[in-house]
């Protein structure tokens, strides 16, 4: 039996295998597994016509449909690299990745395009623009080559430039709320192990359904797609505006599994599900930081038949950890321990291995270790280094030096391997002598019930050095009551972590592209609106 090696074997297999099986869902639409296959492998002939190079970068600037897909596996097969773009980017935005990453090819739709018109003149890389077949004429050429969608699967069938598993693949670019975005860049293998290690301990199978939640362009919302692609299973692409629209669809398309991030999950957890969801809905997986008790209990009442799955994980090794269903009530606080094909390591700073329970760095090494930042050898020493001498795996006799992600995050390992994360190193506050992690402080808040989301952050105080600061939004038909919220606090922290003020506003609290509360706006915010 084939294995998979480069990131389009995954459709090509699945194709092989049965080439019937319903591969992609959009609205009312369908694509079955050969159908799938042929559309990609048109795609890349268009690209090898147009002139693209090996290792060139494709750029895809759509909502979720199934051009997206289609282009994010046609890119590779023609040897060159994807670029996902969310949906949600500004003009603005945008032209800063394709002149970043010096994009050949630009894929997107007309009124997209039409948006993207003051910034493409300075992408002096791009030459090419493909736009999503409608009844709009192309623009003038003005030095740029445009071609419709459809033209470009028509071209004769060319086979794309050899590559091998340690070839880049695609660059995703994280979301930044100070400075710029930066692009992580992974390699055929790094995406098809973690197809392979995610679908094993999430046991997926042909017969089920995935729901694309997330967007694309996030590692964990591209990961539907790879790991239902390796199973041979089903993905359906949803572009929701509420969140009662994923209960619909969760409901309407018998979806089987489910990742989203918290705040959605906060959201969903708020709403009444059909009763019959839970019949088929096999898990539900968190990723993007840590699920609050409150919802993880909700969620786990309205769906008694559904499995939960809580990972941890960072674009710049795909996935770390999960915690296996049946650890969930036994060690709800914990991240798991490390995902398939994966070693993850507590490392003090001086590189050496903590006791457990000791506070550390959590270091990913394996398979899944990315290829670095996109042009910016500075930010990726930071990230990404050598692991030290003696370190688990690294015997004395090898000479080459192996590179592990050093992750930024807190992490303590207990007796038994389970990992609980602490915080990030970056948003750790310091008050009155004491580290205080800001999702210890919102998993409080959360647990009182008083609030519907919030988000804690530290600002700098003349005495305490650090004061807690929170930012809350009213829970579901309710108000927030600060000195009920603040009397809990009391009750439930000790007084160092005790928030020294509230901010109201109203819900939903913003969300960077990849759906998480963007914690660094907000204390920016409140920082620029308190120094005035």
């Amino acid at each position: 039996m084939r294995d998979a090696y480069l990131l389009p074997e995954l459709i090509t297999l699945a194709a092989e295998r049965d080439a019937l099986a319903p591969a992609l869902t959009h609205g009312k639409l369908s694509l079955n597994y050969g159908e799938l296959h042929d559309a990609v492998a048109g795609f890349a002939a268009g690209l090898v016509e147009l002139g693209l190079q090996r290792a060139e970068r494709v750029a895809i600037y759509l909502e979720k449909r199934f051009e997206t897909v289609v282009a994010s596996f046609g890119a590779p097969a023609a040897g060159g690299v994807f670029v996902p773009l969310n949906p949600l980017l500004k003009p603005e935005q945008v032209g800063y990745i394709l002149r970043d990453c010096n994009v050949r090819v630009l894929v997107t739709s007309a009124d997209r395009l039409a948006l993207l018109a003051p910034v493409l003149a300075a992408c002096h890389d791009l030459r090419q623009v493909v736009v999503l077949d409608s009844e709009q004429p192309l623009p003038a050429a003005g030095g740029m080559g445009y071609r419709r969608w459809s033209e470009l699967l028509a071209s004769p069938p060319r086979p794309g430039h050899r590559v091998i598993d340690d070839d880049m693949v695609a660059i995703l670019y994280t979301s930044g709320s100070t400075g710029k975005p930066k692009g992580v860049v992974l390699s055929h293998r790094n995406m098809v192990a973690g197809a392979k290690s995610v679908a094993s301990y999430l046991e997926n199978r042909a017969t089920d359904t995935l729901l694309a939640a997330l967007p694309l362009s996030f590692d964990a919302g591209f990961s539907q797609l790879t790991t239902a692609f390796h199973a041979g299973a089903r993905v359906v692409l949803l572009n929701y505006l509420l969140p009662r629209d994923v209960l619909k669809a969760l409901e309407r398309e018998k979806v089987t599994g489910l990742t989203a991030v918290p705040p959605l999950y906060i959201q969903l957890a708020q709403l009444e599900w059909p009763n019959s969801i839970t019949e088929h809905l096999r898990y539900f997986a968190n990723t993007g930081g840590r699920m609050p008790g409150e919802t993880l209990a909700a969620l786990r009442q309205r769906l008694p038949k559904t499995r939960p799955y809580l990972m941890y994980g960072l674009t710049e090794a795909f996935r770390s950890t999960f915690l296996p269903p049946e650890e969930v009530d036994r060690r709800p606080d914990s991240i798991g321990r490390a995902i398939p094909n994966a070693e993850i390591l507590v490392l003090r700073e001086d590189g050496t291995p903590c006791a457990p329970n000791e506070p550390g760095e959590l270091v990913h090494r394996g398979a899944l270790v990315g290829m670095g930042y996109w042009n910016d050898p500075e930010k990726t020493a930071e990230r990404y280094k050598p692991l030290p001498p003696h370190a688990p795996g690294r015997e004395a006799g090898l000479v080459l030096p192996e590179l592990a992600v050093y992750s930024g995050d807190t992490v303590r390992m207990d007796d038994e391997g389970f990992l609980y994360f602490v915080g990030r190193r970056d948003e750790m506050m310091k008050t009155s002598g004491y580290r205080v992690s800001p999702t210890e402080v919102e998993e409080i808040l959360y647990a009182t019930k008083l609030v519907g989301e919030c988000v804690a952050f530290g600002v700098d105080h003349p005495t305490l050095g650090q004061a807690i600061q929170v930012i809350v939004t009213a829970p579901p038909d309710g108000r927030v009551d600060v000195e009920a919220l603040l009397a809990e606090c009391k009750a439930r922290m000790p007084a160092y972590m005790v928030p020294a003020g509230f901010q109201v506003r109203d819900g939903p609290l913003p969300r960077n592209p990849n759906g998480k509360i963007d914690r660094k706006s907000l204390s920016t915010e409140w920082k620029e609106a308190h120094e005035r």
